[in-house]
Protein backbone atom coordinates (compact mmCIF):
# COMPACT_ATOMS: atom_id res chain seq x y z
CA UNK A 1 0.00 0.00 0.00
CA UNK A 2 1.80 3.26 -0.79
CA UNK A 3 1.17 6.74 0.02
CA UNK A 4 0.45 9.85 -1.98
CA UNK A 5 -0.52 13.56 -1.37
CA UNK A 6 -2.71 13.24 -4.59
CA UNK A 7 -3.55 10.43 -6.81
CA UNK A 8 -4.80 11.57 -10.71
CA UNK A 9 -7.39 8.97 -12.49
CA UNK A 10 -6.42 10.21 -15.89
CA UNK A 11 -3.10 10.33 -17.70
CA UNK A 12 -3.90 12.68 -20.33
CA UNK A 13 -3.58 16.54 -20.83
CA UNK A 14 -5.85 17.50 -17.79
CA UNK A 15 -4.04 14.70 -15.46
CA UNK A 16 -0.67 15.75 -16.66
CA UNK A 17 -1.00 19.03 -16.66
CA UNK A 18 -2.26 19.15 -12.59
CA UNK A 19 0.45 17.04 -11.98
CA UNK A 20 2.94 19.10 -13.23
CA UNK A 21 1.36 22.02 -11.20
CA UNK A 22 1.74 20.01 -8.38
CA UNK A 23 4.53 18.49 -8.51
CA UNK A 24 6.50 22.33 -9.11
CA UNK A 25 4.37 22.56 -5.40
CA UNK A 26 6.73 19.99 -3.68
CA UNK A 27 4.03 17.60 -3.48
CA UNK A 28 4.07 13.79 -4.17
CA UNK A 29 2.17 12.90 -7.14
CA UNK A 30 0.37 9.26 -8.51
CA UNK A 31 -1.24 9.34 -12.09
CA UNK A 32 -3.17 6.42 -12.74
CA UNK A 33 -4.03 5.66 -16.66
CA UNK A 34 -5.92 3.04 -18.02
CA UNK A 35 -4.68 2.88 -21.47
CA UNK A 36 -1.23 2.81 -22.78
CA UNK A 37 0.37 5.42 -24.62
CA UNK A 38 -1.67 7.23 -27.85
CA UNK A 39 -0.07 7.77 -30.80
CA UNK A 40 -2.58 10.22 -32.07
CA UNK A 41 -4.42 11.96 -30.08
CA UNK A 42 -7.29 12.83 -32.02
CA UNK A 43 -7.95 16.77 -30.85
CA UNK A 44 -8.15 19.78 -33.09
CA UNK A 45 -5.00 21.23 -31.16
CA UNK A 46 -6.06 25.12 -31.02
CA UNK A 47 -5.30 26.89 -27.86
CA UNK A 48 -4.71 30.77 -27.00
CA UNK A 49 -1.56 31.71 -26.56
CA UNK A 50 -2.40 33.15 -23.18
CA UNK A 51 -2.80 29.63 -21.54
CA UNK A 52 1.57 29.90 -21.30
CA UNK A 53 1.10 31.04 -17.85
CA UNK A 54 -0.96 28.10 -16.92
CA UNK A 55 1.78 26.06 -17.15
CA UNK A 56 5.20 26.04 -15.48
CA UNK A 57 6.77 25.34 -18.53
CA UNK A 58 7.72 26.34 -21.86
CA UNK A 59 5.56 24.67 -24.67
CA UNK A 60 7.22 25.99 -28.00
CA UNK A 61 8.41 21.97 -28.49
CA UNK A 62 4.72 21.50 -29.34
CA UNK A 63 3.59 24.29 -31.49
CA UNK A 64 2.95 23.01 -34.87
CA UNK A 65 1.48 26.78 -36.43
CA UNK A 66 1.14 30.26 -35.09
CA UNK A 67 -2.38 31.65 -36.50
CA UNK A 68 -2.83 34.83 -38.02
CA UNK A 69 -6.19 34.86 -39.28
CA UNK A 70 -9.62 32.95 -38.96
CA UNK A 71 -11.84 31.76 -41.95
CA UNK A 72 -15.29 31.40 -41.76
CA UNK A 73 -17.30 29.82 -44.98
CA UNK A 74 -21.13 28.39 -45.64
CA UNK A 75 -20.91 25.35 -48.14
CA UNK A 76 -17.09 25.79 -49.13
CA UNK A 77 -18.45 30.01 -50.10
CA UNK A 78 -19.45 32.66 -48.66
CA UNK A 79 -16.22 33.55 -47.10
CA UNK A 80 -15.41 35.74 -44.17
CA UNK A 81 -11.83 36.03 -42.81
CA UNK A 82 -10.79 37.57 -39.35
CA UNK A 83 -7.47 38.60 -38.41
CA UNK A 84 -6.10 37.62 -35.43
CA UNK A 85 -4.34 41.41 -33.57
CA UNK A 86 -1.30 41.23 -31.00
CA UNK A 87 1.79 38.83 -31.98
CA UNK A 88 0.39 35.09 -32.03
CA UNK A 89 -2.25 34.88 -30.19
CA UNK A 90 -3.32 31.51 -31.05
CA UNK A 91 -1.68 28.30 -31.46
CA UNK A 92 -1.69 24.99 -33.33
CA UNK A 93 -0.34 22.04 -31.25
CA UNK A 94 0.12 18.28 -31.62
CA UNK A 95 -1.94 17.20 -28.77
CA UNK A 96 0.28 14.12 -28.44
CA UNK A 97 3.28 16.41 -27.79
CA UNK A 98 2.27 18.82 -25.56
CA UNK A 99 0.26 16.05 -23.71
CA UNK A 100 4.08 14.09 -23.71
CA UNK A 101 5.84 17.02 -23.02
CA UNK A 102 3.99 17.87 -19.50
CA UNK A 103 3.92 14.08 -18.60
CA UNK A 104 7.88 13.98 -19.03
CA UNK A 105 8.17 16.97 -16.95
CA UNK A 106 5.94 16.17 -14.05
CA UNK A 107 7.99 12.59 -13.90
CA UNK A 108 11.12 14.48 -14.00
CA UNK A 109 9.70 16.16 -10.89
CA UNK A 110 9.32 13.32 -9.20
CA UNK A 111 5.22 12.29 -10.19
CA UNK A 112 5.18 8.39 -10.50
CA UNK A 113 2.65 7.14 -13.27
CA UNK A 114 1.02 3.18 -13.38
CA UNK A 115 -0.29 2.49 -16.82
CA UNK A 116 -2.36 0.90 -18.40
CA UNK A 117 -4.27 0.24 -15.38
CA UNK A 118 -7.72 0.06 -14.16
CA UNK A 119 -9.21 1.87 -11.15
CA UNK A 120 -11.99 -0.94 -9.55
CA UNK A 121 -13.30 0.74 -6.54
CA UNK A 122 -12.39 3.99 -4.27
CA UNK A 123 -13.32 4.32 -0.61
CA UNK A 124 -12.75 6.52 1.92
CA UNK A 125 -10.51 5.52 4.90
CA UNK A 126 -9.70 7.55 7.80
CA UNK A 127 -10.25 10.74 5.82
CA UNK A 128 -7.88 9.16 3.21
CA UNK A 129 -8.67 7.83 0.03
CA UNK A 130 -7.74 4.10 -0.79
CA UNK A 131 -7.77 3.20 -4.61
CA UNK A 132 -7.81 -0.38 -5.43
CA UNK A 133 -6.73 -1.08 -8.58
CA UNK A 134 -6.84 -4.39 -11.11
CA UNK A 135 -3.07 -4.78 -11.05
CA UNK A 136 -4.47 -5.87 -7.17
CA UNK A 137 -2.64 -3.09 -5.63
CA UNK A 138 -3.97 -0.90 -3.79
CA UNK A 139 -3.12 3.29 -2.84
CA UNK A 140 -3.71 6.04 -0.33
CA UNK A 141 -3.72 9.73 -0.82
CA UNK A 142 -5.07 12.55 1.11
CA UNK A 143 -6.43 13.93 -2.36
CA UNK A 144 -8.05 12.80 -5.40
CA UNK A 145 -8.72 14.14 -9.18
CA UNK A 146 -10.81 13.03 -11.72
CA UNK A 147 -9.26 13.41 -14.91
CA UNK A 148 -10.42 10.93 -16.99
CA UNK A 149 -12.05 12.88 -19.98
CA UNK A 150 -15.34 12.67 -21.61
CA UNK A 151 -16.18 9.35 -21.08
CA UNK A 152 -15.00 9.47 -16.78
CA UNK A 153 -17.22 6.90 -14.87
CA UNK A 154 -15.30 8.48 -11.45
CA UNK A 155 -16.94 12.34 -12.05
CA UNK A 156 -20.25 10.81 -11.51
CA UNK A 157 -19.37 8.38 -9.15
CA UNK A 158 -18.45 11.29 -6.69
CA UNK A 159 -21.22 14.05 -8.13
CA UNK A 160 -18.86 16.11 -9.79
CA UNK A 161 -20.92 18.26 -12.67
CA UNK A 162 -23.99 17.98 -13.80
CA UNK A 163 -25.91 14.51 -12.97
CA UNK A 164 -27.02 13.91 -16.65
CA UNK A 165 -23.73 15.32 -18.56
CA UNK A 166 -24.57 16.73 -22.33
CA UNK A 167 -22.32 15.58 -25.42
CA UNK A 168 -21.66 16.84 -28.15
CA UNK A 169 -20.75 14.13 -30.86
CA UNK A 170 -17.05 14.25 -33.25
CA UNK A 171 -15.38 13.13 -35.72
CA UNK A 172 -11.80 13.70 -35.77
CA UNK A 173 -8.92 12.47 -38.41
CA UNK A 174 -5.60 13.40 -39.67
CA UNK A 175 -4.76 14.19 -43.22
CA UNK A 176 -1.62 14.40 -45.06
CA UNK A 177 -0.67 18.02 -46.44
CA UNK A 178 -3.00 21.20 -45.96
CA UNK A 179 -5.42 21.06 -48.64
CA UNK A 180 -6.32 24.40 -49.24
CA UNK A 181 -5.85 25.81 -45.66
CA UNK A 182 -2.90 28.31 -45.22
CA UNK A 183 -0.50 27.51 -43.18
CA UNK A 184 -1.21 30.57 -40.70
CA UNK A 185 -4.89 30.01 -40.75
CA UNK A 186 -8.02 27.81 -39.15
CA UNK A 187 -11.26 26.82 -41.16
CA UNK A 188 -14.73 27.22 -39.60
CA UNK A 189 -17.15 25.73 -42.29
CA UNK A 190 -20.83 26.22 -41.24
CA UNK A 191 -23.85 24.83 -43.52
CA UNK A 192 -22.74 21.34 -44.19
CA UNK A 193 -23.26 19.27 -40.64
CA UNK A 194 -26.81 19.68 -39.78
CA UNK A 195 -26.84 21.53 -35.96
CA UNK A 196 -23.15 21.97 -35.66
CA UNK A 197 -19.89 22.78 -37.83
CA UNK A 198 -16.70 21.49 -39.32
CA UNK A 199 -13.12 22.64 -38.76
CA UNK A 200 -9.57 22.65 -40.38
CA UNK A 201 -6.83 23.63 -38.27
CA UNK A 202 -2.98 23.14 -39.98
CA UNK A 203 -0.23 21.48 -38.51
CA UNK A 204 3.35 21.35 -39.73
CA UNK A 205 2.79 18.95 -42.59
CA UNK A 206 -0.63 17.57 -41.90
CA UNK A 207 -4.54 19.00 -40.91
CA UNK A 208 -6.32 18.23 -37.92
CA UNK A 209 -10.11 17.81 -38.73
CA UNK A 210 -12.68 17.79 -36.96
CA UNK A 211 -16.80 17.72 -37.38
CA UNK A 212 -19.03 18.10 -34.83
CA UNK A 213 -23.10 18.49 -33.70
CA UNK A 214 -23.89 20.62 -30.49
CA UNK A 215 -27.70 20.01 -30.51
CA UNK A 216 -30.21 16.72 -30.43
CA UNK A 217 -27.05 14.54 -30.25
CA UNK A 218 -27.37 14.52 -34.26
CA UNK A 219 -25.22 11.44 -35.60
CA UNK A 220 -22.11 11.92 -37.97
CA UNK A 221 -22.68 8.97 -40.03
CA UNK A 222 -23.72 10.93 -43.29
CA UNK A 223 -20.33 9.71 -45.27
CA UNK A 224 -21.62 12.04 -48.42
CA UNK A 225 -21.72 14.72 -46.56
CA UNK A 226 -18.85 13.93 -44.99
CA UNK A 227 -16.88 13.87 -48.10
CA UNK A 228 -18.19 17.15 -49.55
CA UNK A 229 -16.85 18.81 -46.13
CA UNK A 230 -13.40 16.90 -46.72
CA UNK A 231 -13.72 17.97 -50.22
CA UNK A 232 -13.81 21.41 -48.74
CA UNK A 233 -10.91 21.57 -47.54
CA UNK A 234 -9.04 20.57 -50.63
CA UNK A 235 -8.44 16.85 -49.97
CA UNK A 236 -9.93 14.26 -52.87
CA UNK A 237 -10.50 11.00 -50.64
CA UNK A 238 -12.74 10.47 -47.15
CA UNK A 239 -10.04 8.29 -45.59
CA UNK A 240 -11.95 5.18 -43.62
CA UNK A 241 -10.31 5.69 -40.37
CA UNK A 242 -11.60 7.96 -38.16
CA UNK A 243 -12.23 8.81 -34.77
CA UNK A 244 -15.86 8.90 -32.87
CA UNK A 245 -16.13 11.09 -29.98
CA UNK A 246 -18.25 12.50 -27.48
CA UNK A 247 -17.40 15.64 -25.79
CA UNK A 248 -18.73 16.54 -22.67
CA UNK A 249 -19.61 19.73 -22.51
CA UNK A 250 -20.62 22.47 -20.22
CA UNK A 251 -24.27 22.26 -19.57
CA UNK A 252 -24.91 24.70 -16.27
CA UNK A 253 -23.05 25.53 -12.87
CA UNK A 254 -22.56 22.88 -10.79
CA UNK A 255 -20.22 21.63 -8.19
CA UNK A 256 -17.25 20.37 -9.57
CA UNK A 257 -15.42 19.12 -6.04
CA UNK A 258 -16.57 17.22 -3.06
CA UNK A 259 -15.09 16.72 0.43
CA UNK A 260 -10.84 16.03 -0.31
CA UNK A 261 -12.11 15.12 -4.57
CA UNK A 262 -12.20 17.21 -7.58
CA UNK A 263 -12.97 16.82 -11.43
CA UNK A 264 -10.67 18.68 -14.00
CA UNK A 265 -11.26 19.30 -17.54
CA UNK A 266 -13.41 17.11 -19.72
CA UNK A 267 -14.31 15.19 -17.00
CA UNK A 268 -15.78 18.39 -15.00
CA UNK A 269 -18.17 19.02 -18.15
CA UNK A 270 -15.85 22.36 -19.22
CA UNK A 271 -15.69 21.75 -22.62
CA UNK A 272 -16.89 24.71 -24.67
CA UNK A 273 -21.04 24.41 -26.12
CA UNK A 274 -20.27 26.40 -29.05
CA UNK A 275 -16.95 25.79 -30.58
CA UNK A 276 -15.84 22.25 -28.95
CA UNK A 277 -12.64 23.61 -27.38
CA UNK A 278 -11.61 21.99 -24.33
CA UNK A 279 -7.41 22.72 -24.07
CA UNK A 280 -8.13 25.83 -22.38
CA UNK A 281 -10.37 24.70 -19.69
CA UNK A 282 -8.36 21.71 -19.29
CA UNK A 283 -5.48 24.11 -18.62
CA UNK A 284 -7.33 26.56 -16.48
CA UNK A 285 -9.26 23.78 -14.09
CA UNK A 286 -5.79 22.11 -13.87
CA UNK A 287 -4.12 25.11 -12.80
CA UNK A 288 -6.84 26.09 -9.73
CA UNK A 289 -6.98 22.77 -8.86
CA UNK A 290 -3.15 22.26 -7.81
CA UNK A 291 -4.04 26.03 -6.05
CA UNK A 292 -6.63 24.83 -4.19
CA UNK A 293 -5.26 21.66 -3.47
CA UNK A 294 -1.93 23.22 -2.67
CA UNK A 295 -3.92 25.39 -0.05
CA UNK A 296 -6.03 23.22 1.70
CA UNK A 297 -2.92 21.19 2.23
CA UNK A 298 -0.72 23.69 3.57
CA UNK A 299 -3.52 24.73 5.85
CA UNK A 300 -4.51 27.59 4.73
CA UNK A 301 -8.20 26.26 3.66
CA UNK A 302 -10.44 23.69 5.15
CA UNK A 303 -11.65 22.85 2.19
CA UNK A 304 -12.02 22.14 -2.04
CA UNK A 305 -15.35 24.74 -2.80
CA UNK A 306 -13.40 27.31 -3.74
CA UNK A 307 -12.23 25.52 -6.26
CA UNK A 308 -15.68 25.10 -7.95
CA UNK A 309 -16.58 28.96 -7.35
CA UNK A 310 -13.53 30.28 -9.03
CA UNK A 311 -13.58 28.12 -12.16
CA UNK A 312 -17.47 28.88 -12.04
CA UNK A 313 -16.62 32.63 -12.13
CA UNK A 314 -13.89 32.38 -14.92
CA UNK A 315 -14.79 30.09 -16.79
CA UNK A 316 -19.03 28.80 -16.34
CA UNK A 317 -19.88 32.90 -16.58
CA UNK A 318 -18.97 32.85 -19.75
CA UNK A 319 -20.10 29.12 -21.48
CA UNK A 320 -23.37 30.37 -19.65
CA UNK A 321 -23.55 32.73 -22.45
CA UNK A 322 -21.97 30.39 -24.79
CA UNK A 323 -24.71 27.83 -24.44
CA UNK A 324 -27.40 30.49 -25.41
CA UNK A 325 -25.49 31.28 -28.78
CA UNK A 326 -25.20 27.95 -29.46
CA UNK A 327 -29.26 26.55 -28.54
CA UNK A 328 -30.23 30.08 -31.15
CA UNK A 329 -27.27 29.49 -33.91
CA UNK A 330 -27.10 25.86 -34.56
CA UNK A 331 -31.27 25.91 -34.50
CA UNK A 332 -31.26 28.23 -37.00
CA UNK A 333 -27.83 28.42 -38.81
CA UNK A 334 -27.84 30.07 -42.32
CA UNK A 335 -29.62 32.87 -39.90
CA UNK A 336 -26.52 32.69 -37.75
CA UNK A 337 -23.75 32.81 -40.00
CA UNK A 338 -26.00 35.96 -42.05
CA UNK A 339 -26.49 37.61 -38.27
CA UNK A 340 -23.18 36.07 -36.66
CA UNK A 341 -20.68 35.42 -38.14
CA UNK A 342 -21.11 38.22 -41.88
CA UNK A 343 -21.69 41.00 -39.27
CA UNK A 344 -18.37 43.38 -39.72
CA UNK A 345 -17.52 42.69 -35.90
CA UNK A 346 -18.45 39.62 -35.92
CA UNK A 347 -15.52 37.13 -36.75
CA UNK A 348 -13.12 39.08 -35.22
CA UNK A 349 -15.32 38.98 -31.90
CA UNK A 350 -14.92 35.08 -32.78
CA UNK A 351 -11.31 35.13 -33.23
CA UNK A 352 -10.71 36.87 -29.88
CA UNK A 353 -12.77 34.75 -27.95
CA UNK A 354 -10.48 31.76 -29.64
CA UNK A 355 -7.72 34.09 -28.41
CA UNK A 356 -8.96 34.34 -24.90
CA UNK A 357 -9.20 38.02 -25.30
CA UNK A 358 -12.80 38.35 -24.80
CA UNK A 359 -15.53 36.17 -23.46
CA UNK A 360 -18.79 34.97 -24.67
CA UNK A 361 -20.58 37.13 -22.16
CA UNK A 362 -19.13 40.14 -24.08
CA UNK A 363 -20.81 40.02 -27.12
CA UNK A 364 -24.10 37.00 -25.87
CA UNK A 365 -26.74 39.79 -25.34
CA UNK A 366 -26.31 41.31 -28.32
CA UNK A 367 -26.06 38.51 -30.83
CA UNK A 368 -29.00 36.49 -29.22
CA UNK A 369 -30.97 39.32 -29.73
CA UNK A 370 -30.12 39.87 -33.64
CA UNK A 371 -30.45 35.95 -33.83
CA UNK A 372 -34.20 35.58 -32.53
CA UNK A 373 -35.26 38.81 -33.61
CA UNK A 374 -34.75 37.86 -37.33
CA UNK A 375 -35.24 34.24 -36.98
CA UNK A 376 -38.80 34.77 -35.91
CA UNK A 377 -39.05 37.19 -38.13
Amino acid sequence: MKGFDVVIIGGGLSGSSTALNLSTKGYSVLIIEKEKSQDFKPCAGGIASSMQKFLPLDITDSIESKIKNVEFRWKASDNVIADLTGESPFWIIKRETLDQLLLDESLSNGVQIIRPVLVKKIIKKNDRWEITCDNKCIYVSEFLVIADGSQSKWAGYFNLGPRKPKFANTISLRLKGLGTIPRDSVRFEFGFIKYGFAWAFPLRESLNIGLGTFINNGLLENQAINKQVIRSFGFNDFPHKTISKKLRIWNGFHSINGDKVLAVGDAASLCDPFLAEGIRPSLISSFYAAEFIDQCLSGKVDDLNLYTKKINHIWGKSMAWGRRIAQVFYRFPRTGYQLGIKRKTAPKRIAQILSGEMSYEDIAKRVIRRLLTQSKA
